[in-house]
């Protein structure tokens, strides 16, 4: 883990006192260092876990759980609402209680969620993954990253369990809110930036879901995963090559997948012969919760929890989380009766032990001791929250009613229009937790959107009306609504997602759709509203891309914004009201209906439009889109004309602002690989950079394009690029191309060798 560069007389120490506590360690201590504890957590209470209610056993007492030591203290903070100063001060308790009572006295890893912000009471919540893919900024995305891992420092928690690394697939997957993009690329390059912020604190980032995850059958949850091995290699791998190999993530974490019948906790190929021997990972491989235990359970490839014990140690899990369901007794009687050696257990308990002495535990010194004062929300880390939000607001149409006037009578109607939950996604404290603890306050400043436009225009004449429910089908309301819009000379329709858990939601973990079309009887609030003749701007405040035809059709703009997070309903506002310029882009397509799922623009020619079928796949608004209140142009693509296969290619153009306000503009390069050995896709991302200019102003930019991002599975299971035409391509989004260049790679067919260069090189150069 790259948290600090070590002395080599520091690194010498630690690793000799990983040797020297391996040699000494009794089975039980061993294996103690290779389970969490999860404290404070019973089946009557709210599940937060796949099969919470019957895996988790009764509260047990941290003394007697961790009387040979812990490896690993699940969610000290995120299990319930505690005020973090006093948790700091108990955490550090805990650790203090490890050294002085345990033989070998080695403090414990803690761990949380963060996946948007410390998953903390009090904690600042930012917007969703969709929306940091929505800004296209790495670059803020990892200075997210830095904020919430020195939140995380701050208390003594040593892991955070993000980001998520799957490549959306399929919009009816409920979990699609945790995820970056449906491009691969962007998705490697978003989430490496968060890997290094988070990283760059000392604190271990983990790498979901590893892999295949979001590939599910049917957009299910925890469902079997539909991959080739093609797909898997070229698609879906990627991100976590990219995190591994070039942000140095230093934990990765297991898919509950199961691929062409393996399930990936005891699949040896993904956990050890690509994540390690090919990789070169030297981190740890931590168990989703109670994924080991589910290879009996669930996937009946194990034929008891010793059995599923023996098959993950062996694949390579290093950690059981949340507890020791299988890592305790099940596998000390498997190493009893001969189905495991003790050597595997000791190479799962190197990898931990010398995560630890990275982090310091092991040292001497080590003090756990908390100092300095607790603030999870400070204005520092509120400012970068409302940045990210603004960045990542979708101006998807606009008829010129935007930006608003403020003098104008206007209607606020929607069900998520006046509810601080549409802010927030499954995996923040306020969806996670809270809903099972009713009459606790959220904790942090969290206006509504209704609260935030009467502050943004205040020379509005603002009524307001719900209309109906997200979810309850209640039509009711949607007369007064309408009337309501009717009456007033613009109307604002806000319309969307209420996120939660395993059914408790209609966006996030295990709350899948069957339908695109927005839930409830949304679509009808819309119609009766748009009936109405008032200029409607539709906001979506959803935790995925919902099918909208007609609203996109008759709506006089619409908006996407994906759960903002805390500062979000300012951002929307400012938007609308035009203090803010909008720049975010699509990180996933719009589909038209429900039967194109699953859907990529990463599809081959067979995977269009065609007479052979009546169906017609293609997104109502494609991947990358998004409009802006200025004018961008642009002029002078150039690219080699030629290059040898397996070198990188070099483009550029110019990009101007020519309208009459600042703006940024996304700039996006694809690679479109006209003959192959094997189908690809007729457009994929290879590089993009997001550029702030102000009006008449204009930048060069260039990009230097590796050719691993060109290579693809060939037929005989070898990465290769082959010689041939190559269409490069710049494009406002993969449907709008500004300009496209011939490029031949000539020579013979080049194989990898995987040190090559996996990232584009962009600079942006002043052009007046």
């Amino acid at each position: 883990m790259p948290a600090r560069v070590e002395q080599p007389e520091l690194a010498g120490r630690r690793s000799r006192r990983v040797e020297e506590l391996l040699a000494e360690m009794s089975l039980d201590e061993k294996l103690a260092q290779l389970v969490g504890v999860w404290l404070n957590v019973n089946r009557e209470e709210g599940v937060v876990a796949p099969l919470q209610d019957s895996m988790q056993g009764e509260d047990v007492q941290f003394e007697a759980f961790a009387k040979d030591g812990v490896g690993q203290i699940t969610r000290h903070f995120g299990t319930r609402p505690v005020d973090p100063e006093w948790a700091r001060t108990a955490l550090a308790g805990r650790q203090r209680w490890l050294r002085e009572n345990t033989r070998l006295g080695i403090p414990a890893l803690a761990h949380e969620e963060c996946l948007t912000g410390l998953a903390a009471w009090r904690a600042t919540t930012y917007p969703v993954p969709p929306a940091w893919g929505a800004s296209f900024d790495p670059a803020l995305v990892e200075e997210m990253g830095r904020r919430i891992g020195e939140s995380m420092r701050s208390l003594g928690v040593h892991q955070g369990l993000a980001p998520v690394l799957d490549v959306i697939r399929d919009q009816r997957w409920g979990r699609v809110e945790e995820c970056v993009s449906e491009d691969p690329y962007e998705v490697a390059t978003i989430c490496a930036a968060y890997v290094r912020g988070v990283q760059s604190t000392g604190v271990i980032a983990t790498l979901k879901h590893f892999v295949g995850y979001s590939n599910s059958r049917a957009g299910r949850n925890l469902a079997p995963v539909h991959a080739g091995p093609r797909e898997v290699a070229d698609t879906l791998l990627f991100p976590f090559e990219v995190a591994v190999r070039d942000a140095g993530a230093g934990s990765v974490m297991n898919s509950y997948a199961e691929i062409d019948g393996v399930p990936i906790a005891a699949d040896s190929h993904y956990l050890t012969e690509v994540l390690r021997d090919r990789w070169g990972f030297e981190g740890t491989v931590v168990a989703d919760y109670f994924a080991v235990a589910f290879l009996h359970t669930l996937h009946a490839v194990a034929e008891d929890a010793g059995d599923a014990a023996v098959q993950a140690l062996t694949a390579g899990i290093d950690v059981e989380l949340p507890t020791g369901v299988t890592y305790l007794e099940p596998l000390r009687e498997a190493v009893a009766d001969g189905r495991i050696e003790e050597s595997l257990i000791d190479r799962a308990l190197r990898r931990v032990l010398r995560q630890k002495a990275e982090l310091g535990l092991l040292d001497d010194d080590y003090d756990p001791e908390p100092s300095g004062p607790v603030d999870l929300d400070d204005p520092a880390s509120r400012d970068l929250a409302r940045r990210l939000a603004e960045e990542s607001v979708i101006l998807l149409t606009n008829d010129g009613v935007l930006p608003l006037a403020g003098d104008r009578s206007v209607a606020v109607v929607g069900p998520n229009a006046d509810d601080v939950a549409a802010l927030f996604g499954c995996y923040s404290f306020v969806q996670h937790v809270l809903p099972h603890f009713p009459g606790v306050e959220t904790g942090i400043a969290a206006p509504t959107l209704l609260d935030a436009l009467r502050a943004e225009l205040p020379g509005a004449r603002i009524s307001t009306a719900k209309g109906t429910g997200v979810d309850d089908g209640d039509r009711a309301g949607i007369p007064a609504a309408a009337r309501l819009a009717a009456e007033s000379d613009v109307a604002i329709l806000v319309l969307g997602d209420r996120s939660g858990l395993f059914g408790r939601g209609t966006s996030g973990e295990g709350c899948d759709a069957e339908s695109l079309d927005l839930p409830g009887a949304q679509r009808e609030l819309a119609e009766a509203v748009l009936a109405t003749g008032t200029p409607t701007v539709v906001v979506l405040m959803t935790g995925r891309a919902y099918a909208v035809p007609s609203i996109v059709g008759k709506a006089a703009a619409v908006v996407q914004a994906y759960f903002p997070g805390e500062e979000g309903a300012g951002a929307i506002a400012r938007v609308l009201s035009g203090a803010v310029n909008p720049s975010g882009r699509l990180p996933m397509s719009m589909p038209r209906g429900t039967a194109g799922q699953p859907y990529s623009y990463l599809h081959p020619k067979l995977g269009g439009a065609g007479s052979v079928s009546n169906l017609d796949p293609a997104p109502v608004l494609p991947f990358g889109h998004g409009l802006s209140y200025t004018r961008f142009e642009y002029a002078g693509l150039t690219a080699e004309a030629e290059v040898a296969a397996g070198a990188p290619i070099r483009c550029s153009v110019v990009v101007r602002n020519a309208g009459d306000r600042a703006g940024a503009e996304v700039v996006q390069v694809y690679a479109a690989d006209r003959i192959a050995s094997v189908t690809r896709p007729l457009a994929q991302l290879v590089g993009y950079a997001r550029v702030e200019l102000e009006p008449g102003r204009a930048a060069k930019v260039t990009f230097d394009v590796p050719a691993r991002l060109l290579s693809f599975t060939g037929r005989d299971g070898r990465r290769v690029v082959e010689p041939g035409e190559v269409g490069l391509s710049v494009r406002r989004s993969v449907a709008d191309v500004v300009g496209e260049r011939t490029v031949t790679l000539t020579g013979p067919v080049y194989a990898f060798k995987g040190s090559e260069r996996r990232l584009t090189g962009v600079s942006i150069e002043d052009h007046n």
